[in-house]
């Protein structure tokens, strides 16, 4: 045992390094040496200042482990913005496919509907106040349909000129403000609305 002490004073005395390396087989011979141990050998660093070891092997496995820990946490973020760019894209195509009802609307009854009656709202320029519900889109176009078939229905409306979402909004019920030519206003509620 006395044997060890004078062993790495010998190896290393000549030696300006601050740390040493333990070469240990798959026997359990170990050896140290100034330079890192070879490919098979347990791979540990002896700091002489502080007697402080470091496995090697084991900081290069957690290295591994970080590294890979990382890269699987980018795919899992790259992965939720294509599925949320599919669900956004997915959402813009059917606010689409409702606006296209209400153009074809419209255009079908001329009387009943100002040309401008339901502008569709375009998702890269949503008005401030449709940005804050910009998730219900779909909801909202379909909805300012009803609504204005709802104001024709009354028998107090003699032309839909504008139907759009209005400032007394909240997220759970959306309200719409209807423009007639007849120059009366309606308000309905999503509730008040056929779903």
């Amino acid at each position: 045992m006395k044997l060890l002490p004078l062993l790495m004073f010998t190896v290393f005395s000549t030696s300006v390094a601050a740390e040493v390396y333990k070469c240990t087989d798959a026997n359990g011979k170990t050896v140290y040496r100034p330079q890192a141990c070879e490919e098979g050998f347990n791979n540990e660093t002896i700091n002489l200042k502080t007697g402080d070891t470091v496995n090697l092997d084991e900081a290069a496995k957690q290295a591994l482990l970080k590294e890979q820990l990382e890269q699987a946490t980018l795919d899992l973020q790259k992965q939720q913005q294509v599925l949320e760019a599919q669900r956004q894209q997915a959402l813009y195509q059917a606010a689409e496919n409702e606006s296209q009802i209400n153009q074809t609307l419209i255009k079908e009854n001329p009387t009943q509907y100002s040309a401008y009656a339901i502008p569709p709202y375009t998702p890269d320029k949503l008005p401030a106040l449709v940005k804050n519900y910009a998730s219900r889109l779909p909801e909202i176009e379909r909805l300012r349909r009803f609504a204005a078939v709802h104001a024709l229905d009354s028998g107090e409306c003699g032309r839909v000129e504008a139907v759009e979402l209005h400032a007394k909004s909240q997220p759970n019920s959306l309200v719409f403000l209807i423009d007639c030519s007849s120059a009366k206003s309606f308000y309905f509620t999503e509730q008040q609305l056929p779903q």
